[in-house]
């Protein structure tokens, strides 16, 4: 028989927050892709991985708690823990590599077609993985056109994302793109979840002793939730990221001399955690000792 699928058991209660993490997880990500280019002497690796990790683990936290709102009627859902952390390990993977592809060779058209491409299949593989660790008292089947305009939508989502990664510069436009990368992911989740349908194998599965979704799903949310709050620390502490440079929008390299006026002394540059601890500013030298040091009295 057919089962009774809802999507939404909550109301919106999960959708929203389901939205809400995509898009914290997205602002996250952004800013630290930002911060790994408005200064060469940042430790760019260590950035470029911060976001894509805060960018994997929102996806990946939007998906499941979407998921707590999920239920087939007829039967209780349960969870492969193994496959659902391992869903886990694509989304960051694969977002990982699609942000140093474009962190590294840029945004051009080729590079971000690839970039987009990779990500927006390692994000659809994340959630059909995670749907694959679904253990219920029926047979999972999927509509195929709906299936692959969810391919799509992530493809489109992810290279969205890569793209305003490495060109929005300022704070407010940062959080305007990740709001718009909120919606992609969800709409891409939500697209996904329409091509569903489950054949129950008998009405005997809605007694199904064992744990429930919300009780299996939760604990395993609360460490990408973690990290996420923490990443959050991290870029709230960095000058750079939430105050701006007001010659922020570029990267140092590009700077003109002239821009520093030559009788006002130049503004220390912010340091981070990520930046190694020779690019980070020093105390200015006695103006003795720097004549010393060039030989002029």
């Amino acid at each position: 028989m057919e089962g009774t699928v809802d999507g939404f058991r909550y109301g919106v209660v999960t959708p929203v927050a389901a939205y809400l993490m995509a898009c914290l997880g997205g602002a996250l990500g952004l800013r630290c892709i930002v911060r790994s280019l408005l200064n060469d002497k940042s430790w760019k690796p260590g950035w470029l991985a911060l976001g894509a990790a805060s960018i994997g683990c929102g996806i990946w936290t939007m998906h499941f708690i979407a998921m707590i709102g999920f239920q087939v009627e007829e039967t209780r859902i349960r969870y492969d823990v193994g496959l659902t952390l391992l869903s886990l390990a694509v989304a960051v993977i694969v977002v990982g590599i699609g942000v140093f592809i474009v962190g590294y060779r840029g945004a051009g058209t080729a590079n971000l077609a690839l970039a987009g491409t990779v990500t927006g299949l390692g994000v659809a593989a994340m959630h059909y993985l995670g749907m694959y660790a679904m253990r219920l008292n029926g047979a999972v089947s999927y509509a195929v056109l709906t299936v692959a305009l969810s391919i799509l939508i992530a493809i489109v989502a992810a290279s969205a994302a890569l793209w305003a990664a490495v060109t929005v510069r300022g704070f407010m436009t940062s959080l305007g793109a990740s709001l718009i990368m909120g919606v992609a992911v969800s709409g891409m989740h939500y697209t996904a979840m329409a091509a569903v349908s489950v054949h129950v194998h008998g009405t005997t599965g809605g007694t199904w002793d064992g744990e429930s979704t919300s009780s299996l799903l939760l604990p395993m949310l609360l460490g990408p939730v973690i990290f996420l709050v923490l990443a959050g620390v991290v870029v709230m502490f960095d000058p750079l990221l939430v105050l701006g440079d007001g010659d922020g929008n570029r990267p140092t390299s590009r700077r003109r001399p002239a821009e520093t006026p030559a009788e006002e002394p130049a503004a220390p540059r912010h340091s981070s955690a990520f930046d190694p601890p020779a690019a980070r500013p020093h105390a200015r030298s006695h103006p003795y000792e720097a004549s010393h040091r060039t030989g002029e009295w």
